[in-house]
């Protein structure tokens, strides 16, 4: 355990000290500020954070059997992080978005669109296996969708109250999913 935790630190400064040497070599060394590698950082951090998303929806789509299954794991996944007393970094740095860099401003926007295109497929899926029901377009529910969990979360955590997200999320689900027959 303390030898993964060495390596660590070893590696993030490496990162670091890559990104330095690199600007100091294109710019000079008084050409360059600690914002620039902090820029760089941000884009890495967005990026990893947007993979390890999309290997959990890819997770989601392999062991799961029907959309509304999917539907409800996907919510999961907000509620996950919130239950770790975190919130989801892309909906944190959209509050940010004005601020940021242009690539992290990109790698944001990026973060959503990949949502919002598997949550399309999934309500297509769920419209044709019966397993969901809805009125109005794919796109405009799959926003609607991602909106009101990052709302949920951000308005659930003030309160440090976890119930706050499970029933917006629960009332989302509902507004979506048939019964199941019995």
């Amino acid at each position: 355990m303390a030898t993964a935790r060495a390596k660590k630190p070893a590696r993030t400064a490496d990162r670091i000290l890559d990104i330095a040497e690199r600007l100091v070599q294109i710019r000079g060394f008084n050409n360059f500020s600690y914002a620039d590698i902090a820029n760089e950082l941000g884009q890495a951090l967005v990026a990893r954070y947007a993979q390890r998303f999309v290997e959990a929806l890819s997770r989601i789509d392999q062991d799961l059997p029907d959309a509304r299954a999917k539907l409800e794991a996907y919510a999961g996944l907000y509620a996950d992080v919130l239950r770790g007393k975190r919130m989801c970094m892309c909906g944190v740095l959209a509050a940010e978005y004005q601020t940021l860099p242009r690539p992290m401003r990109r790698a944001v926007i990026t973060f959503f669109d990949e949502n919002q295109r598997w949550l399309v497929a999934l309500l297509a899926e769920g419209r044709e296996d019966h397993t969901l029901s809805f009125t109005g377009s794919v796109d405009d529910i799959a926003q609607n969708i991602l909106s009101t969990l990052e709302g949920a979360m951000l308005v659930a955590r003030p309160y440090g109250d976890l119930a706050r997200f499970d029933a917006a999320a629960r009332q989302l689900l509902a507004s979506l999913t048939k019964p199941h027959s019995d």
